[in-house]
């Protein structure tokens, strides 16, 4: 049975993703979540303590899938652990794409817990994902790629169907959420490890 944590926070990814944080109330959220005020109060104290949470909450969990890949450098290669990457965190967003979906926005907004959130959480992510393809880049592996430049493309491309769901459904009339669009999305963006990234003379595909 659903708690009345989760239905709060349910109901809040639902009004944030429809409304914005601005544009929503936190009379709305408990309506919707058909709980009292008092509710939210107890579990995120506000509306800006149930964003924080929302926010941190989703990045340790990603941040957790990263960290096993990256712990696995010192048995599997650089290129098995930047193609598992992809996969696992695919299919994290994929679980999870509505918080993704509003993570993600408010990534794009210059505030302060935003700036919180790229000094603490993402400086850990640009380390994991910088280690594997120094390891590739170090073992020639990989190509003579821009690491920066290699990470900054990797992670929009992983990104974009979450944050673009809109643009893909009402413009490709593609359904980003669907198994067959995700696999065949992931599939592209391995291929494109494979020729911009991946050293031409190294091991063929792998499978994970």
């Amino acid at each position: 049975m659903e708690t009345t944590k989760q239905r709060i926070i349910d109901a809040a990814i639902l009004l944030f993703n429809a409304n914005g944080y601005s544009g929503t109330s936190i009379r709305e959220i408990a309506k919707r979540a058909k709980v009292n005020v008092a509710h939210i109060s107890y579990y995120f104290t506000n509306k800006a303590g149930l964003q924080e949470y929302l926010i941190a909450t989703f990045l340790e969990e990603y941040l957790s899938v990263l960290e096993k890949i990256y712990q696995k450098l010192t048995t599997y290669s650089a290129k098995e652990c930047a193609i598992l990457s992809v996969k696992n965190v695919m299919a994290f967003h994929r679980e999870n794409r509505q918080l993704a979906r509003y993570v993600y926005r408010e990534m794009t907004l210059d505030t302060m817990l935003v700036r919180e959130v790229m000094s603490t959480y993402l400086m850990k992510e640009k380390y994991y994902l910088k280690s594997i393809f120094e390891k590739g880049k170090k073992n020639k592996e990989f190509q003579q790629i821009s690491i920066p430049l290699v990470v900054m493309q990797l992670k929009s491309m992983i990104i974009m169907p979450f944050l673009q769901s809109q643009y893909l459904a009402e413009v490709w009339h593609v359904m980003p959420y669907e198994t067959q669009t995700v696999d065949q999305y992931q599939k592209v963006i391995i291929e494109w490890l494979e020729h911009a990234v991946f050293s031409h003379h190294s091991v063929g595909k792998i499978a994970l």
